[in-house]
This record gives C-alpha cells, sequence and structure tokens, in this order.
C-alpha cells in the first residue's frame, strides 16, 4: 500500500516531534535530579519518563499499515502526550507540584493513553471495515 505525501510528511513531522519531545523530557529530569545522590534512582527514573517516548516512536514506526482515520487519531494522542508532558515537566501546570510526582505520574497517564486508545482505534477500524466488506 503506498502511503500518500502528506502522511509521509506527518510521520516524518512526529519522529522528530517524539525526538525533541524525549531530549527535553530527559532534560527535566535530569535537572530535577541534579541533588539526588542515588544514580540507579535517576536513571530509573530517565527509563521511566522516556518510556512513552519509545512507545510512540515505535508506534510510528508500524503506523503505515494503519487506516487513515487510526493514523490521524494516533498523530492528535501523540500530540496530546507530548504537549502534556512537556507541560507538567515545565511547570506550568500544575504549579508548585512535587518534581518525583510529575515525573511518575505523567508517564503512567501516557502509557493509559498508549495502550487504551491506539488499539481501540485499530479495533473499531477493523470490525468497520470488516463490516464495509460483509456489505458489498
Amino acid at each position: 500500500m503506498k502511503e500518500n505525501f502528506t502522511f509521509r510528511v506527518f510521520r516524518i513531522l512526529s519522529f522528530i516531534i517524539v525526538l525533541a519531545g524525549a531530549i527535553v523530557s530527559l532534560s527535566f529530569v535530569l535537572h530535577a535530579g541534579q541533588n539526588n545522590k542515588s544514580v540507579l534512582l535517576v536513571c530509573l527514573f530517565v527509563i521511566w519518563v522516556l518510556s512513552p517516548f519509545i512507545a510512540l516512536f515505535l508506534a510510528n514506526l508500524v503506523s503505515q499499515g494503519w487506516s487513515v482515520l487510526v493514523r490521524i487519531a494516533f498523530y492528535g494522542i501523540l500530540l496530546l502526550i507530548i504537549a502534556g508532558s512537556l507541560i507538567v515537566y515545565a511547570g506550568i501546570i500544575p504549579a508548585g507540584t512535587k518534581p518525583a510526582f510529575k515525573f511518575l505520574v505523567i508517564p503512567l497517564i501516557s502509557w493509559i493513553f498508549i495502550l487504551v486508545f491506539i488499539p481501540a482505534g485499530i479495533s473499531i477500524t477493523r470490525r468497520v471495515l470488516h463490516r464495509s466488506d460483509n456489505v458489498s
């Protein structure tokens, strides 16, 4: 299946956005953990914070075979997760939250979005396509 020009551009832009979001998030977590004496704890936070970005990157790799609607929804979720993460990590919303809390909860919420909405979108699209095949 040939991918049209618009989706190639979206895929490339989403790779760049995921990479930039991961780098900025990494800088936030390293800055927050700079006074922590436990290197292991900081490494665990880095892995946890970067894990949704890695999942989004991998999902973007396999998204070429997804339907148009699922890819559009995926790009929306991708932007929502990255923008939301950076806003919270920067301390804009909610102000005064402890850094450790932010770096624990935001990746968890991101994983919930990734694990619920992407498979749901794929499943719904498959059902709709299966119904349309049976109708024809």
